[in-house]
C-alpha cells in the first residue's frame, strides 16, 4: 500500500484524504474480485466501507465497473395454450395440510373463513 491517499499527522491537523482518480479505480475493483470483502479493502487502505460503497455506486452510476449481468430477451407474439381440464374442476383448489388433511374448495370462497379454518385445523 503506498502513502498516497493517506492523511498526514504531523502537524496534529486532521485533514480530508485525497485520492486521484487511478487509486480509487485500483481500490473498486480490488473490492469487486471474486472473494474480496468490502470491509476488509477498505480497511486495508485506511478507508470507511461506507466510503467505499459510495465509491462503487457512483462507479456503477457513471457506467463503469461491473457489468451487469443481462440476458438477450425476443419478443414473440403469444400463442393461445389450450389447457384441458376434467370438467367440474375448473377453479378448484385442493389444500393438504401436514396432517393429511384434505381441503377442496372453489375459486368463490370466502378468504377470511377459509384461513380460519385452515388455522383452527393446524391447531390440533
Amino acid at each position: 500500500m503506498s502513502d498516497a491517499g493517506r492523511q498526514s499527522a504531523d502537524d496534529g491537523e486532521r485533514r480530508r484524504r485525497t485520492w486521484s482518480a487511478d487509486q480509487k479505480q485500483r481500490i473498486i475493483a480490488e473490492s469487486f474480485a471474486p472473494g474480496a470483502s468490502v470491509a476488509e479493502v477498505a480497511r486495508l487502505y485506511g478507508l470507511n466501507a461506507n466510503m467505499l460503497f459510495t465509491w462503487r455506486r457512483q462507479e456503477r452510476l457513471a457506467g463503469g465497473g461491473e457489468p451487469a449481468n443481462i440476458v438477450p430477451v425476443k419478443v414473440v407474439e403469444a400463442t393461445p395454450i389450450a389447457i384441458a381440464t376434467a370438467p367440474g374442476l375448473m377453479g378448484r383448489i385442493e389444500i393438504v395440510l401436514v396432517g393429511g388433511e384434505r381441503i377442496i374448495v372453489g375459486s368463490d370462497v370466502d378468504t377470511t373463513a377459509l384461513a380460519r379454518i385452515i388455522k383452527a385445523l393446524t391447531r390440533r
